[in-house]
């Protein structure tokens, strides 16, 4: 099992289980009990749980989100694809909104010296694009940075969106079906998506396959706010499906 595939499974049993034990985990991972106390180390460090003799004991919430580290490394390579695909997408002198999320920074950086206006809606995005010489116009917005990952979110990004008037909206999500549509496991981030997808004509929703599988705790919009979907080829084709009937241009890479 590859590095970042134990470390998701690692967080997710001792999420779903509230405790376990290095033995268990081992045996559930294929791993050494010497690597596994390793990668117990590590996700103490990025405050996903905290040990004890023998085991480990989580520290987030039913449906709270895995901090942004540990993201960043899940589906890296899928999530680069996107990206390009997505750069490819947007016109020269295009305004673009740009969510926060893992995925949206790999488009910052697939946006890098083209000739755009681009407001990120997170501290990491906008570190990407605002150092980066070249043609690109940043637009930073006001807000509050969520701690871990720097997220804008709060009354004063919500007054930034709602002063402009965008050609395309580049959005994430945790969770994305036809049935549950696009859903995020925080409130304040549901609602600034909602209000970055009112503020554009056109709106692309970034996912990689995993995401289509779930529905995380916060709705944003249903399905039919969407103007595209870019996604991998992991993603399950009945979803991809249902997402095409309900309007959606549906893009695999």
């Amino acid at each position: 099992m590859a590095n970042t595939d134990r470390l998701r499974r690692i967080t997710q049993a001792v999420q779903e289980a509230g405790t376990l034990g290095v033995a268990e985990l081992a045996g559930l991972t294929g791993a050494s009990e010497m690597t596994v106390r390793r990668d117990l180390d590590l996700l103490m460090s990025q405050g996903v749980l905290e040990r004890y003799r023998g085991g480990a004991r989580s520290l987030l919430l039913r449906g709270e989100e895995p901090p942004f580290a540990l993201r960043a490394e899940e589906a890296a390579e899928a999530k680069r694809r996107i990206a390009g695909h997505v750069a490819g997408l947007l016109a020269d002198g295009e305004s673009v909104v740009l969510d926060s999320g893992t995925t949206c920074v790999e488009v910052a950086r697939a946006l890098r010296g083209r000739r755009l206006t681009v407001m990120p809606l997170s501290l990491p995005a906008v570190n990407v694009l605002v150092d980066e010489p070249g043609s690109t116009t940043v637009l930073v917005p006001g807000g509050r940075p969520r701690r871990g990952e720097g997220a804008l979110t709060g009354p004063l990004t919500r007054a930034s969106l709602a002063a402009l008037r965008f050609d395309t909206a580049v959005v994430g999500c945790c969770g994305l079906t036809a049935e549950q549509g696009l859903t995020a496991y925080d409130l304040d981030d549901a609602d600034i998506k909602r209000t970055a997808i009112a503020s554009a004509r056109r709106v692309i929703a970034v996912a990689d396959g995993g995401k289509l599988t779930r529905a995380a705790l916060a709705f944003a919009v249903p399905a039919t706010a969407l103007t595209a979907l870019v996604t991998d080829d992991t993603a399950p084709e009945e979803e991809l499906q249902a997402l095409a009937a309900a309007g959606v241009t549906v893009s695999t890479v």
